[in-house]
């Protein structure tokens, strides 16, 4: 259904979204009508008035302007650009709040994502009883180090150390608060590989007691390569929780053969058939020339530096140095550093040319994001942020497996009672 269109139907809509939220009685005083009129309007026995429309979209949160009737709302945390959201919202759900800290993150996700609420800021600053209700937390949050110095054998068994005191002042902190406040039905958490082994493997171990022990979460977890999606290695782990115990099991996502995309699927095409992108220009490609813009073949200073650093660590039987690929190749990791000198990822231009960096939008699109997503920001910026953004096709099969727990109750494991009510 159209939200965006008038009539009764929009209004019935609205109604349901903004019952969602508010009793008869408190939407009835709103619109100062009776609550006998309320409940003739959700059994369609009457038609609400054009003005209810608006009227109603002021008590949805945040001025939420709704495109559809969504299968579930969810929470977008260390939101970056919005590469967990998109699936997210592919697979049915609705954003109703979002917070990144970073500016820049903030110009691509307005605009990439032009309508609905306010990107909020540091999500320290906000309190967790004004985030709107939801069924899904996504979350990319930052590792930081947890200190849990002087913490005996039996408090680390989570016998008697409370949750906060072991990750105060860190940031997954204020995921536990928002899960805690919110109970929503599931969460799907997103962060670096090394986070398990990070000081031998005690991080990971508080994070998942948290979620398990002190807030009744059933936790699962994977390292997932997204390899099996993009001509990229890039192993990050995915921690997904549930408020009831329900069946799931990873090997139900649908995983394809690695490795087996290539490099040459996201470079941008010389034989005359690189699509226009409107928001992009001639900034990455120039089009009249059927050439990558020249500023991103590294100059003989830059390429002879990084080839004497190599040579230099192979000397000493070190294994540092560039990365050259060839269109039938598979990359390194993309890394928020890439804007340094491009040295992971060096694209191979012939003999007689120097390499080159990979353009924003070849990044964009190692990193899953479809043609149609703009980049508004410097290169600068938009190398940091598609090398801290989330692969959007892994995610999306992630989504894709996470939903049905979250919106059909019949799944839930049939001999374990809901641990958090």
């Amino acid at each position: 259904m159209d939200f965006d269109s008038t009539g009764s139907d929009s209004a019935w809509a609205y109604l349901r979204a903004a019952r969602k939220h508010h009793s008869q009685a408190a939407i009835a005083q709103h619109l100062q009508v009776a609550v006998r009129t309320i409940r003739r309007w959700e059994a369609r026995q009457t038609e609400p008035p054009a003005y209810a429309v608006h009227a109603l979209q002021a008590l949805l949160p945040l001025q939420l302007p709704l495109a559809h009737d969504a299968a579930f709302d969810f929470v977008d945390l260390f939101a970056g650009i919005g590469g967990l959201r998109i699936p997210f919202e592919e697979t049915g759900g609705r954003c109703v709040f979002t917070s990144e800290w970073d500016t820049y993150a903030q110009r691509t996700y307005v605009a990439n994502f032009p309508t609905g609420h306010e990107v909020s800021g540091d999500i320290t600053r906000i309190n967790e009883g004004e985030i709107p209700d939801h069924q899904v937390l996504l979350a990319g949050f930052p590792c930081q180090p947890f200190s849990i110095a002087g913490v005996s054998k039996k408090n680390a068994l989570g016998r008697a150390h409370g949750f906060k005191d072991e990750t105060q002042g860190t940031l997954f902190f204020d995921v536990k608060r928002i899960l805690k406040r919110k109970q929503p039905r599931a969460f799907v958490l997103e962060n670096v590989k090394n986070l398990q082994s990070h000081d031998k493997g005690r991080t990971f171990e508080v994070i998942r007691r948290s979620l398990e022990q002190d807030l009744g979460y059933s936790v699962h977890y994977k390292v997932l390569d997204a390899a099996h999606f993009v001509p990229q290695h890039r192993e990050r782990i995915l921690i997904v929780g549930f408020r009831s115990s329900v069946a799931f099991d990873w090997n139900i996502l649908n995983l394809p053969p690695k490795n087996k995309h290539r490099l040459e699927e996201i470079l941008h095409r010389t034989d005359g058939t690189e699509p226009m992108i409107k928001s992009d220009g001639d900034r990455f490609f120039e089009h009249n020339k059927r050439r990558v813009n020249p500023k991103y073949t590294l100059t003989d200073h830059l390429w002879r530096y990084l080839q004497d650093y190599a040579e230099k660590h192979r000397a000493r039987g070190n294994g540092f140095g560039f990365g050259l690929v060839r269109p039938g190749d598979v990359t390194r990791t993309l890394s928020a550093r890439y804007f340094k000198d491009g040295s992971e990822i060096l694209v191979y231009q012939g003999s007689k040319k120097n390499p080159r960096r990979l353009t924003p939008r070849e990044c964009a699109r190692l990193m899953g994001f479809p043609d149609t997503f703009k980049i508004p920001v410097s290169d600068t910026r938009a190398y940091k942020q598609f090398g801290n953004a989330v692969v959007v096709p892994l995610i999306r099969e992630v989504a894709k497996v996470v939903k049905p727990f979250v919106c059909e109750p019949h799944l839930q494991h049939p001999e374990l009672p809901e641990l958090v009510r």
